[in-house]
């Protein structure tokens, strides 16, 4: 049986975070909910919000379902600076980077596990689903049950040491379970649909999201790799690696985004078989045990299998040798690493070893 704690348990409106903070009200904790707030507006334009008030609303008719405070806390200058002005850089640069993984590795678990502490709470929980184990004082981040669900990639940043103060409380369920809890409970958000994944990109598009903020991507070249010039892109920002369509070139055989050019601002074009990777490296190193082992499985974007590789990492540069090459191995999203369902840490890909260099 768990220790009675005093938990603080982030909660969206949606149906997972209510499932989590349902389940640990019903294990007998003193908890409270806390919505972050993150609406914004521009410095040009009108306002722009992020997170939908109708949201905030379902947080807090669950909370009072519950019979819990619910809390509303602004993060939205941190989401501007840390989230999202990194983002528009990077995808300016020609990366694609991933904003999940920073927004949990500076906001959730890092600036509300810090507003969680000063408030007198023994623990921050979230929906997400994942699990961490405790052996013997070495906390370990691993899978959840529900692998279609699992969300330990985006997780790998979190710090070590701030391992003992997280719980996920559903690690040992499904979403289907989560659903089912959630109708027994009366939670009022039982039906609620999934969430999209960036909750500051609209519906519309990344397109839209730029237009918003009056950021117009320069057109430039598109170039075959042997160096002939096919057409011309949009602004790099439009691309991402292994992209195929879209590009509005012809050639006798589909031609695939092979790498961008921020610098020049050029797209680099090519067959399929030249999307071959045979390794990578990667910053922004985060580890989450004391050593890394010679070989791990390597997760080089969420819906990715894994494939085993060959570490090694010197001057805080990662580098991964694929045992089989792998396709569209984007700079910007993250490779995170795993050992028999235990997430060893992981960094940020800055540059792909391809098979044909």
């Amino acid at each position: 049986m768990m220790k009675k704690k005093r938990i603080l348990v982030a909660m969206s409106g949606g149906v997972d975070s209510s499932v989590a903070a349902r389940l640990l009200a019903g294990q007998g904790h003193d908890i409270a909910g806390v919505t972050m707030c993150l609406g914004l507006t521009p410095k040009e334009g009108g306002p722009m919000k992020y997170r939908d008030p109708q949201e905030v609303e379902n947080a807090h008719q669950v909370c009072l379902t519950l019979g819990i405070r619910h809390i509303v806390t602004d993060f939205a200058a941190d989401l501007e600076e840390k989230v999202i002005a990194p983002f528009i850089a990077e995808y300016l640069r020609g990366r694609t980077p991933n904003p999940c993984v920073e927004c949990n590795r500076s906001l959730k678990f890092d600036g509300l596990l810090k507003k969680a502490s000063a408030w007198g709470f023994d623990a921050l929980a979230t929906g997400h689903y994942a699990r961490i184990d405790n052996d013997g004082g070495d906390y370990q981040l691993k899978n959840a049950k529900d692998r279609k669900k699992d969300q330990t990639y985006f997780l790998y940043a979190i710090r070590k040491e701030a391992l003992p103060h997280i719980i996920f409380p559903l690690a040992d369920l499904t979403k289907d379970e989560v659903r089912s809890e959630a109708r027994r409970a009366g939670l009022p958000v039982f039906e609620k649909g999934e969430s999209q994944d960036i909750c500051f990109i609209p519906k519309n598009g990344f397109g839209d999201f730029l237009a918003g903020r009056s950021i117009q991507g320069e057109p430039g070249v598109i170039i075959h790799q042997n160096g002939r010039t096919l057409g011309r892109h949009r602004g790099i920002a439009h691309y991402t690696i292994g992209q195929r369509t879209g590009l509005g070139i012809s050639w006798p055989v589909p031609l695939y985004v092979l790498s961008i050019d921020g610098a020049d601002n050029k797209l680099i074009v090519g067959e399929r078989d030249l999307l071959k990777a045979a390794g990578l490296r990667a910053d922004r190193v985060n580890l989450l045990v004391d050593e890394l082992p010679e070989e791990a499985l390597v997760k080089i974007r969420y819906n990715h299998r894994g494939v085993r590789s060959r570490l090694s990492l010197q001057d805080g540069v990662l580098e991964a040798v694929f045992h089989h090459a792998e396709d569209a191995v984007a700079p910007g999203q993250s490779a995170v690493l795993y050992d028999n369902g235990r997430v060893l840490g992981g960094g940020v890909i800055k540059e792909v070893i391809f098979e044909h260099q």
